[in-house]
């Protein structure tokens, strides 16, 4: 989690030996950077499939990977260490520019030759391109028929795959939508032996038809090893895919996608996940609560150049109102609009923060659900109200840090500490992060700090935004990184 208690004391994972092996494996078969500092998490994961296979340790596992079963665990376990929750037109923001801007602007520009290619990569159990198959369907009506659509979902998860292949679902992927919508696009199933009471919905025919699934990695972006198929596409969908992998890799995944993006195409990811290094190949859009990108080599349908988005510190985009909707795009056709009447979850304004701090448990839980853009999100949010929190600056270095954003994270540490000199736990992931860096002078100076302060309280005293850490926990904290560091503790 990327918040969990022992991330937060600074202490890292300490168990079985083979663990780290496992771990190495582990990333580099399925790229997933996002588990490289967090050990806790991932050998929680890995413990259900050792009671699964009723293995004692890593070793053992290890053993199995290896062995006759080796092909089938590694798929069961990319399962288990992918985050696979999902709904129905999740991020409403998303797809209401889908529904007003990005499809009818596809829609108008492929006309001639009438065929769209879609490919919603990291698709979980499909509820992402089944939403734009509805979509699609609502917006071209009965001239659907003429036209030849694709879209492939994508996922590592073979478990997730079944289940979208299958087109059930039950109410929770279902509830933001209205009851007349649900009655319209699914057929309630009964409940299956041993399933919930309540039963569930099978998505209609009509949409499930317009819809394939294939197993895949994202690293196949950089290896080569996608198919040659996987190509000239006109909107792609990867959102919060990217923050499994390291920085080097996203790079090379977005310039994969930007290639596989037909004249005009769309690529839209997730909310804490755009970069300027992107820029390269890809032209950022300013759509609200959307981030988007089309491919840089010619102005397309509708483009303002003055409506690019502006960069924060955070990467995020800047919501930019001018957007134009079905009612008033003058290029879209009148048969398109007419036949947009799909109800996106109504996005209400946020509610004015009355006190930053005490959003802090919302951005926690957040984090440790997985929902790491909706979790920076709502920091952003947060110090908008009041950049002069220390402790919001704190989580935003732990969250950045997470993402796998070091200089973020350093200078988010560096901002707590100048609004609170004396904030012990600041001073300590600060060391911590320049010591992995091999920034050692730096490091000792932070962890001195660290130390001085932790040396100043009584030892069983709790430290502030530490978790339940105590100064003397600190203390030890910061002995053990002196020894990694060659220097004595003072």
């Amino acid at each position: 989690m990327p918040f969990d208690s022992r991330r937060r004391r600074g202490f890292g994972f300490a168990g079985d030996a083979a663990f780290p092996a496992l771990k190495a494996r582990v990333i580099a078969r399925t790229g997933h950077h996002y588990y490289a500092d967090k050990d806790a998490l991932l050998f929680d994961r890995l413990v259900k499939r050792f009671r699964a296979l009723n293995l004692a340790d890593c070793s053992a596992y290890l053993d199995h990977l290896d062995g006759a079963g080796g092909r089938e665990e590694w798929t069961a376990l990319e399962a288990e260490i992918t985050i696979g929750e999902t709904f129905f037109f999740r991020y409403a923001e998303q797809f209401v520019a889908l529904r007003e801007r990005i499809l009818p602007a596809l829609i108008e520009a492929r006309g001639d030759g009438r065929t769209l290619r879609i490919w919603s990569a990291g698709c979980s159990t499909g509820a992402e391109p089944y939403s734009v198959a509805i979509l699609l369907h609502e917006l071209l009506g009965a001239d659907l028929a003429d036209w030849d659509i694709a879209i492939v979902g994508t996922d590592i998860s073979a478990a997730a795959l079944a289940t979208a292949r299958a087109g059930e679902f039950g109410r929770w992927a279902l509830r933001t939508m209205p009851a007349e919508d649900r009655t319209r696009w699914f057929q309630p199933i009964a409940a299956k032996s041993g399933a919930t009471r309540e039963g569930g919905y099978r998505l209609r025919a009509k949409f499930r038809e317009m819809v394939r699934f294939e197993r895949g990695n994202l690293m196949g972006l950089i290896d080569g090893s996608l198919p040659a198929t996987f190509a000239g596409f006109d909107l792609i969908l990867c959102r919060n895919v990217l923050i499994y992998f390291s920085a080097d890799h996203v790079i090379g995944m977005m310039r994969g996608f930007a290639d596989r993006l037909r004249q005009g195409g769309w690529l839209l990811i997730g909310h804490a996940e755009p970069n300027p290094t992107f820029d390269a190949w890809l032209t950022p859009m300013a759509l609200p609560g959307t981030a988007a990108y089309r491919r840089k080599d010619e102005p397309l349908l509708g483009d303002d150049p003055q409506r690019r988005p502006a960069w924060n510190d955070a990467f995020i985009f800047t919501e930019v109102q001018t957007v134009p909707t079905l009612a008033d795009a003058e290029t879209t056709p009148p048969s398109i609009a007419a036949a947009a009447h799909i109800t996106i979850p109504e996005i209400t304004p946020k509610p004015r923060v009355s006190s930053p701090v005490d959003l802090l448990p919302q951005i926690r839980a957040l984090a440790d659900a997985g929902e790491t853009g909706e979790a920076w999100r709502l920091l952003v949010e947060a110090l908008k109200a009041d950049p002069t929190v220390a402790a919001l600056r704190y989580y935003e270095a732990l969250l950045a840090r997470d993402l796998g954003r070091e200089a973020e994270a350093e200078r988010a540490f560096r901002g707590a500490l100048f609004l609170d000199r004396d904030f012990a736990m600041a001073h300590l992931h600060l060391g911590l992060l320049l010591s992995k860096q091999g920034r050692r002078a730096p490091a000792i100076r932070a962890l001195d700090n660290a130390l001085r302060l932790a040396q100043g309280l009584p030892p069983d005293e709790a430290l502030p935004e530490g978790d339940g850490v105590t100064a003397g926990e600190l203390t030890a904290t910061v002995r053990l990184a002196f020894g990694k560091l060659g220097r004595g503790a003072p």
